[in-house]
């Protein structure tokens, strides 16, 4: 019986978000502005007393995690690495362009154009198994494949944490959107959380609901 509190924040900007290109679990450097992101949330983190840290282990989160644990008030905190919070995997459509992609993935089974207009009318869920079905090479993940590695993540967090914890995870946006998604779903998701934003989550008794979704205030609390 404990509450745990989570902080999730999207990493900061990379080059393949600023060509907009497919970025799972394919990896591109920060860009300029994806480090002052990263600066940005910690300092809207900086008076949060964190019992634990973690990134995915994308080099994108870890930079960013590691920008953000410098500036907060926690002596030694180190970050750790957890593939569980990865963002989605979309297999054969990695690095390639975003809005083409979406196009070509969503036409067939929904009739939009874009991710947005997707997620108006349906569930987060159903486009990851788009995804799947799309890909030739059926590498990509797919609902079931994708929350299977996420309700491992969370159950790390729940084992290795003490009542009151304050955790920090650094992840993804479409991994934080499904997240939402899932334990929030009156929350609107369409507009995905900004490079930097953090999205708190509570965990109590195993049970997870979402505080607030792609804050971006400039204290947190």
């Amino acid at each position: 019986m404990k509450t745990i509190e989570v902080y999730f924040v999207r990493h900061g900007q990379t080059f393949f978000n600023r060509y907009n290109r497919m970025q799972g679990w394919s990896d591109s450097p920060l860009t300029e502005k994806g480090w002052q992101d990263a600066k940005t949330a910690g300092q809207k983190l900086a008076n949060i007393a964190f019992n634990a840290a973690y990134s995915s282990d994308t080099t994108r989160a870890f930079n960013t995690a590691n920008t953000i644990a410098h500036s907060n008030k926690s002596p030694g905190l180190k970050v750790q690495q957890l593939a569980e919070f990865r963002e989605e995997f979309y297999g054969y459509f990695e690095g390639a362009d975003s809005a083409q992609t979406w196009f070509q993935v969503l036409q067939p089974v929904s009739q939009v154009r874009t991710f947005h207009d997707f997620l108006m009318h349906h569930n987060i869920s159903e486009s990851k198994n788009a995804v799947k079905l799309a890909d030739p090479f059926h590498d990509a993940e797919d609902h079931i494949d994708f929350w299977k590695r996420l309700d491992k993540g969370f159950q790390y967090l729940i084992d290795h944490s003490h009542d009151h914890d304050k955790i920090l995870v650094v992840s993804h946006g479409t991994t934080i959107r499904s997240i939402v998604g899932r334990y929030a779903p009156d929350m609107d998701i369409t507009t995905s959380p900004s490079n930097g934003s953090v999205t708190k989550i509570t965990i109590r008794d195993s049970q997870i609901s979402v505080d607030y979704f792609n804050n971006n205030d400039s204290t947190i609390k």
